[in-house]
Order: structure tokens, then sequence, then C-alpha cells
């Protein structure tokens, strides 16, 4: 097979951390009474932390010095550990556990490029560590989604190159840096949205090896 790993997002991928954030950013908008709806909130997947206060300051027509928003992005980032603190295997999105066994078990190498920088935390809260070979997430990259950076460092840290690739994602920045990158690009979620993804599913039940190989 061409294809000798997947690199996954984690936030609405491996598991459901997407509605914490929601509501740390939702908590953090309300405290500066800026309105923040679930529609915005759309625009701050797979976006770093810094660029999505960023989005959020400028919807409510704020500026703040860089230490406010370091003390902001600290606050938000405590809330949003607050949320996680109760995950367990049980969030991880159906389909997930049996297709990383599924890899793993046929010598698909498998590497996470997340923007998250707690990506660390949620993957042990979930049992699923060991599964990993790369973790590229918001500690290690300076550029967030759409720009390739988070992806291209988990094909290198694998020995790869991007065309032997695929990254699942579940936004549209995340789908246009894997396409930016050179990578094969499955779209998890609404065919509608993730129009420029290589392949489109609803969920992980229905990701597979037979999945990969219509990319050989």
């Amino acid at each position: 097979m061409k294809i000798r790993a997947c690199i996954f997002d984690m936030d609405g991928v491996i598991v459901d951390t997407a509605k914490f954030h929601f509501k740390a950013w939702q908590r953090l908008a309300d405290s500066l009474s800026i309105p923040f709806t679930e529609t915005q909130n759309e625009q701050l997947k797979g976006v770093s932390r810094v660029d999505s206060l960023e989005k959020i300051l400028t919807w409510g027509n704020i500026q703040l010095n860089n230490q406010k928003k370091l003390e902001l992005m600290e606050l938000k980032n405590k809330w949003y550990l607050d949320y996680v603190e109760g995950v367990d295997p049980s969030e991880m999105l159906p389909g997930v556990a049996d297709f990383l066994k599924e890899l793993k078990e046929n010598d698909i190498k498998i590497a996470l490029g997340s923007s998250s920088k707690n990506s660390i935390l949620i993957l042990e809260k979930l049992g699923i560590m060991h599964y990993f070979s790369a973790i590229i997430d918001g500690n290690k990259i300076h550029l967030s989604k759409p720009n390739p950076e988070v992806f291209l460092k988990g094909a290198s840290d694998l020995g790869l190159k991007p065309d032997q690739c695929v990254v699942f994602e579940d936004a549209i920045s995340g789908v246009e840096a894997a396409k930016d990158g050179g990578f094969h690009c499955v779209g998890v979620g609404n065919e509608d949205i993730l129009q420029k993804a290589d392949v489109v599913i609803e969920s992980m039940k229905q990701a597979s090896l037979e999945l990969l190989k219509r990319f050989n």
C-alpha cells in the first residue's frame, strides 16, 4: 500500500472536545460582554488559541495589550481544562478505537496533527496514547491551520512524504491545510462544508483500510 500513515486532527475527529472549547470561549466572551454564538464558534475550529481570541476581540471591537491577551488565554484554558477533567474513553467518538487498532495491526503509522496545547492530556485520558508514533500539537508549531505546518511536521517526524499520508479533518481550515501541504485528506462531517477534501465520511465509523486504498 502506498499510504503509510494517517494523521488525525483531535477535536471533532477523535473526541468531541469542541463542545468544551465552545463553553470556555463563550464564558470568556460573556465576561467581555461580547455576543458569541455557535455559528461564530464554527469559525474557531482548527484555529489556534491566539487567533481565536483575536477573532472574538474583533467581533467585540475590543483592543487589548498583549499582557491582557495572555491573561485571557490562560483563563480560557483553565476553564477548558476544568471541563475536560472528566473526559474518559467513553468520550471517544464512535469508530475511532476500532480504526486505530486496525491501523496498528496493519503497520500503518499514526500521528496527531492538532492546534490544541492539551492533546497529550486528552490522549492519555482516552487511553489511546500508545497508538501514536508522533504528536504534533500547539506546543510544537508556530503557524495555525490553514497553514500546513502541523501536518508537514507530522509527516517529517514519521519519516514520510505528504503523499504517503492521509489526514483526517473535520474543519475547513484543517482540510485546506492538508491539501496545501500535499496530503490526501478525508473530511469527517458535512460534505457541503468540507468540499475541498478528497473524500468525506459522515463519521469515523466509516473509516477503514478499504477507504485508504482509494488513495493508492
